[in-house]
């Protein structure tokens, strides 16, 4: 088999792998995570974390999409100059590595500059109820329950709540999750925690 029919092989190869990958969501490669966790919204000792995982870090650069890119463009660069160059076959092939490279590279980092720069790990613990500041949007009456309003994962989200200590609770006042069970929330007024906050650290610090 002579040089060009491997060149083109290797090029169908490459392209045709490529097209079913795309069409098939292949490409979809290993995420890039970022994680931020400030103690915004949330009492008592905060969750402050920060993991910045590039994705030269956390996708491998031999994978399925730089593998048929170089493949695509291996081929493609052989072959041409195989047919039209004078070139010595020596010189073809390591122009052709070469470009095959290229080319992986140029597939690297348009996936992760471009198609996962935005994508974000989803964690548990930005869902994690207890602790979120909220506000009482429905009155609770003493041994009662009532309803609740909080911002969390970037959206407004309401539910049922009742007083930790069974105090009635008026509308407007600020309060803070301090459980969760079947779909209630228990609260505690903004000020108790606060103070109880305040209270720990002074005792802490004697």
């Amino acid at each position: 088999m002579n040089s060009p029919v491997v060149y083109m092989s290797c090029f169908l190869i490459g392209l045709i792998l490529s097209i079913v990958s795309f069409i098939g969501g292949s490409l979809r490669l290993p995420h890039l995570h970022f994680h931020l966790h400030l103690p915004h919204g949330h009492i008592g000792t905060p969750r402050v974390g920060l993991r910045l995982a590039t994705g030269r870090a956390d996708m491998p650069h031999v994978n399925f999409a730089t593998v048929t890119a170089f493949l695509t463009w291996f081929g493609a660069a052989g072959y041409l100059l195989s047919q039209f160059s004078r070139l010595f076959a020596a010189a073809i092939l390591l122009i052709a590595i070469a470009a095959g490279f290229a080319g992986a590279a140029i597939i690297f980092w348009f996936v992760v500059r471009i198609l996962l720069s935005h994508e974000h790990e989803l964690d548990p613990l930005d869902y994690d109820r207890v602790g979120v500041l909220a506000r009482v949007v429905s009155a609770i009456r003493r041994g009662g329950t009532g309803e609740i309003i909080f911002s969390q994962a970037g959206t407004r989200q309401t539910c049922g709540a009742r007083a930790e200590n069974g105090e009635p609770l008026a509308r407007g006042t600020e309060v803070v999750i301090t459980r969760y069970e079947h779909g209630i929330a228990y609260v505690r007024r903004w000020e108790e925690m606060a103070a109880s906050s305040e209270l720990a650290d002074s005792d802490f610090t004697k």
